[in-house]
């Protein structure tokens, strides 16, 4: 059967902030900016907020039903109400001081960001989040924009260099996990694949 991706919708909300709550459950940044106490459903909650801002001024793609999504965010994305980013600080509680001065490269002025990406943990490996990430750098909303991201887990570095990413920046969160910084250009019709590395 043929993966089925598309745009996520205000339904898909629930089930893909639980994916990439389970996705995300080990990962180095969250277990650093989130705490302990709660975290499972502080986490849960963090990226239903998270999911909604980008539905409302992103793209988010789901691989039904919702195993799989990625979200991106464009350069000119407003920043969220301010009822919502209280709901925010209070969900990383006293974490939120560390995580307000973490110092990282900007990225590009006129780039989209690739916010996140999770793949249900029994469905990993099995090419879902390639290919999820591939349907949404189609998206035409994008056009011909550069893309930035962060991650905070090395193994993740090799899966968006198969993707088209360059790793840009490697910076050393004070107290805190390493964050790599990617960009990715789409290669107009005349270049060839190794163009976009050069261009790195």
């Amino acid at each position: 059967m043929t993966p089925t991706f598309r745009r996520a919708t205000a339904a898909d909300v629930p089930a893909a902030a639980r994916t990439l709550a389970a996705a995300f459950h080990d990962y180095p940044w969250t277990r650093w900016a989130v705490p302990e106490d709660d975290y499972p459903e502080r986490l849960a909650a963090l990226q239903e907020i998270y999911l909604e801002h980008a539905l409302a001024h992103g793209i988010v793609v789901v691989h039904d039903p919702a195993d799989a999504v990625v979200a991106l965010m464009p350069p000119d994305a407003p920043a969220p109400p301010g009822d919502v980013q209280e709901r925010v600080a209070a969900l990383h509680g006293p974490r939120l001081q560390a995580v307000a001065a973490a110092e990282l490269p900007p990225p590009p002025p006129d780039a989209w960001t690739l916010a996140t990406v999770g793949v249900l943990p029994s469905l990993q490996g099995t090419g879902r989040g390639s290919a999820v990430c591939r349907a949404a750098l189609r998206d035409p909303a994008l056009g011909d924009a550069p893309v930035a991201l962060e991650t905070s887990d090395a193994r993740n570095v090799t899966f968006y260099e198969r993707l088209g990413f360059v790793r840009t920046a490697t910076t050393q969160v004070h107290d805190g996990p390493v964050v790599h910084t990617d960009s990715y250009t789409p290669l107009r019709d005349d270049e060839p694949p190794e163009a976009r590395r050069m261009r790195g």
